[in-house]
């Protein structure tokens, strides 16, 4: 089992800069699952529990020379904290800018080991992390835990697989930071959101107590999917009759999820995204968030990249 490969500064200005912060606020723990053309940071695949999160990287998105092999079909996966994974990447890149005559893209280089920690009699598995400085050289070992087995791997192939279906309607959300304005503010009001996806392009969020229900509705959203055109007086309606005929339509479905995994989706900003698209899942299985992101300087999709959360649903809600 081997992997070794040279990060390139666009990959290190990722995971560094946008990616590392974002999922980490997502959980401190998840797995690292390389595959011969792809590198996954996935949350909560396995255990169920908490916003599944999935972040993937073509390998030459990341990665100069690129190199892994393994029996179970050259994969390997494993779990690490991604608070030493920041620190390690950060120390490392601090310690590459000093050389003069080479960029941290042509230094940096990060390997499987095995190492024998002190005071212990076993070698345990680190991802190493060695940059070379002008007179120097300095290795970063950070923790990770004994890879997958091949019966651990195919689960988690399997949920990887089963968690990129697609919900049929998506509705994008061009401005994250309405919803997060959102959010700020009604996060102490209650711990239950209520969230509706249209096909007529409309998204709407409702918090609701005992004294209160507050709301807020987006409308016009460019639609994904299956879509449907609203009926006549549907814009003359409020918000709450509009949901309501949407339903007796069959044209909206509609969830509960914890307020606490919807604010923890909106960290996935910090990823910068260009935009992003809700929906949800057939039979109100889950609450899909699938975040886009284009290529430098133009609208075109950087397929390079890719990132969604899926929310676990409080209630089946209906659809």
């Amino acid at each position: 089992m081997k992997f070794k490969a040279f990060l390139t500064d666009n990959g290190v200005s990722l995971l560094e800069k946008r990616f590392l912060p974002a999922l980490d606020k997502m959980g401190r723990i998840c797995h690292l699952y390389l595959t011969k053309d792809h590198a996954i940071f996935l949350h909560n695949l396995l255990n169920g529990d908490g916003v599944q999160s999935i972040a993937q990287f073509r390998k030459d998105a990341l990665f100069d020379d690129y190199r892994i092999s393994s029996q179970n079909e050259d994969r390997i996966a494993f779990t690490v904290d991604l608070g030493l994974l920041q620190r390690a990447l950060r120390s490392s890149v601090s310690i590459s800018s000093t050389t003069t005559t080479t960029t941290v893209t042509d230094r940096l280089q990060i390997k499987l080991v095995k190492k024998l920690p002190p005071n212990s009699q076993l070698p345990m598995p680190f991802l190493s992390f060695e940059s070379k400085g002008y007179k120097s050289a300095v290795i970063q070992d950070v923790p990770i835990s004994k890879p997958l087995s091949r019966a651990d791997l195919i689960e988690l192939q399997t949920a990887l697989d089963m968690a990129q279906d697609l919900p049929q309607t998506l509705v994008q959300v061009p401005d994250l930071g309405q919803l997060q304005s959102f959010v700020d503010r009604l996060k102490h009001v209650g711990d239950l959101l209520n969230i509706s996806v249209a096909q007529y392009g409309d998204l709407h969020l409702q918090v609701s107590t005992t004294l209160i229900s507050l709301g807020q509705e987006f409308r016009k959203l460019r639609v994904l999917g299956v879509q449907a055109d609203e009926p006549p007086s549907y814009r003359t309606m409020s918000a709450q009759s509009r949901t309501e005929l949407a339903v007796q339509r069959g044209e909206v479905m509609s969830v509960q999820v914890s307020m606490k995994h919807f604010a923890k989706s909106l960290q996935c900003h910090l990823a910068k995204p260009d935009c992003a698209f809700y929906g949800i899942a057939p039979q109100g299985a889950c609450l899909t968030v699938i975040f886009q992101f284009f290529i430098p300087g133009s609208r075109h999709t950087d397929k390079s990249i890719s990132l969604h959360c899926r929310l676990p649903v409080l209630d089946p809600g209906s659809g």
